[in-house]
């Protein structure tokens, strides 16, 4: 595509690994760039991720001044691996995979092609094998033309590649999955959204993908333990010993038994009614703490173990829950009160919302008889 470009914008395309460049090879392109302007210089640099923020801070003089137009490759996220002042003179193009049939056309017209394909085999393949590979490739050309050179060349001059043939290629079959790549964060995204929003075959079917990818299983329990407290919370208090359980079991089990367990839990949590209010309760909470004054702690809550801390007044007025019905003693535990959190109807939180209710209408009761 780079090459393209400079051939249209009458350009010299000047090409670099950055695998195997250096430093001192950077600096003479760079040089003869800039002393060459007329040349229209489009600098292209394949897995520019490898370049160290040293090499990518001495291309950005150059970039800056138009003295090169820079065109970089690279198979992972240029928010990780580019230096900001690089990524921000820059327009980023994503390739997304091809659609199934345009890489069907590629594959057919390298069976035929006599010159630059497999022509020369006679070998043939029916549309069915052809979308059967293509499917198998996940929308990488190259791998489907690898792997389509290979069933060729192991059969014989003029024969027809079989479906016996794809099916032992799809046995030996590597899913695209990037350990701590795009790959990995939009997988797990996936993941934990779909247990949050109540689909157990979606969560299902993202676990088996990250598993068949190599992920590591107590990087997925992990995510279970935090999704048992935000999500699900005070719904079904079982999610959160169920998820540390399967993480313990990740521990010591391994793969591939311990499968099973995250599945386990993966439906469970998918399935458990959901309450996010303690994850709002600890925002409120950090947010009155962040913007408003900070409240002292009462003198009555205060400890008073020593001699000194009684003589400051400190316990002073402290009634002892446990001496009251429903361990309702009326006290304020806060000098000025704050509404943080607000109970759900859903799960075993209704129940809970009920009980509040009940213990603000006691307090209000009892301060009210005290006052009189």
């Amino acid at each position: 595509m780079a090459e393209v470009i400079a051939e249209e914008t009458g350009s010299h395309c000047v090409r670099l690994n950055a695998v195997l460049s250096n430093v001192a090879e950077l600096r003479d392109v760079l040089r003869l760039a800039r002393y060459q302007p007329d040349k229209r210089t489009i600098l292209f640099i394949d897995e520019i991720h490898r370049f160290n923020k040293s090499q990518q801070d001495l291309l950005l003089p150059d970039v800056e001044a138009g003295h090169v137009r820079l065109i970089g490759a690279t198979t992972h996220n240029p928010g990780f691996y580019v230096i900001p002042p690089l990524l921000s003179r820059s327009h980023l193009f994503r390739l997304e995979p091809l659609p199934e049939e345009g890489v069907v056309i590629v594959l057919r017209r390298a069976l035929e092609d006599v010159e630059r394909g497999l022509g020369k085999t006679h070998c043939t393949a029916t549309d069915e094998i052809l979308q059967g590979l293509a499917r198998l490739c996940d929308g990488d050309t190259r791998r489907a033309l690898n792997a389509l050179e290979t069933l060729v060349l192991s059969r014989p001059m003029g024969s027809e590649v079989t479906t016996e043939d794809l099916s032992v290629f799809a046995r030996e079959r590597q899913i695209r999955y990037d350990n701590n790549e795009d790959e990995h964060y939009d997988t797990i995204s996936a993941f934990i959204k779909s247990m949050r929003g109540g689909d157990p075959d979606a969560a299902l079917y993202w676990l088996a993908k990250m598993l068949a990818g190599g992920e590591d299983p107590r990087f997925i329990a992990r995510r279970l333990v935090i999704l048992a407290s935000e999500d699900v919370g005070l719904a079904d208090s079982r999610a959160l010993p169920l998820a540390v359980a399967a993480f313990q079991a990740c521990d010591f089990i391994g793969l591939p038994e311990c499968e099973l367990t995250l599945a386990h839990v993966t439906v469970f949590l998918a399935t458990a009614p959901k309450s996010n209010s303690t994850t709002v309760a600890l925002g409120n909470a950090k947010r009155s703490i962040k913007e408003g004054p900070l409240q002292a702690v009462p003198m009555w809550l205060r400890d008073a173990h020593t001699k000194l801390n009684k003589q400051l007044g400190q316990g002073a007025g402290y009634r002892y829950s446990h001496e009251f019905p429903e361990a309702v003693s009326g006290q304020e535990y806060m000098v000025e009160p704050l509404p943080l959190y607000q109970p759900k109807t859903a799960g075993a939180e209704a129940a809970i919302g009920e009980r509040l209710a009940r213990w603000r209408a006691m307090k209000a009761e009892i301060r009210l008889k005290s006052e009189d």
